[in-house]
């Protein structure tokens, strides 16, 4: 009878001691889970996906304004603009394409780097840059295209050789000459902040056979796979 009560009190015990061990570890596990997602939801919310500002929206076709250091939350507006370019597929993003109408440009066409070498060091925030086509630079024809104008592609002409003076994200100033598409793709950026987009220099018979693509842009009648805010 001894024998057997002592079988049953160490049974007992076992019982107890696993379920003690599960129930620590099921706190553990728990904590963990909620740290991780907190800091998930923590990582999550340090950036900002923001609607791009399509063809037709009136704060696209206004000449943005110069800032400075004081600008508010500037810091956030770079880091959210880089964000939006990276899941919207694009190589270049001007404040204006997120409703800021102020000379603010992020740029990194480093993806295009194996067709054009000189893109492969091409990442860049540009405030108030002022941009100067230098005229004695080779004159390509070339296509382009832009995340504000959905599905539209149209070869623009443009001389690729460009003197660009800008302010970096510490307000410090540089002044560089720029070639080939490079220079292109710093003068499609820079249009955004004269209120141009890249079909105004196309042809205006071009202009008429896309006409009604840019229609549906307006009525909103297209779809994107990245977030928009047209006109309706």
């Amino acid at each position: 009878f001894s024998f057997f009560m002592i079988f049953l009190t160490t049974l007992l015990l076992r019982k107890i001691c696993f379920g003690v061990v599960f129930f620590i570890i099921s706190l553990n596990y728990n904590e963990f889970s909620l740290t991780h997602h907190n800091n998930k939801n923590l990582f999550l919310s340090s950036y900002m996906i923001l609607p791009i500002y399509l063809y037709g929206h009136p704060v696209l076709r206004k000449v943005s304004t110069e800032i400075d250091s004081s600008y508010p939350e500037l810091s956030s507006l770079i880091e959210n603009m880089k964000e939006t370019m990276y899941a919207s597929d694009g190589i270049g993003i001007a404040a204006p394409q997120v409703g800021k109408n102020i000379r603010l440009i992020y740029i990194d066409a480093s993806c295009l780097a194996d067709t054009f070498p000189e893109l492969a060091d091409s990442k860049m925030v540009l405030i108030n840059p002022v941009l100067e086509v230098i005229e004695d630079g080779k004159r390509e024809s070339r296509e382009e295209g832009c995340l504000s104008l959905p599905g539209i592609h149209e070869n623009v002409s443009r001389i690729e050789k460009v003197n660009l003076k800008w302010q970096d994200e510490n307000f410090e100033s540089h002044e560089q000459v720029f070639e080939g598409y490079f220079a292109r793709v710093l003068q499609h950026e820079y249009d955004h902040l004269e209120g141009q987009v890249f079909i105004d220099h196309i042809s205006n018979i071009r202009r008429q056979l896309i006409s009604g693509k840019l229609k549906k842009i307006v009525d909103g009648k297209i779809r994107c796979t990245y977030r928009t805010r047209g006109v309706k």
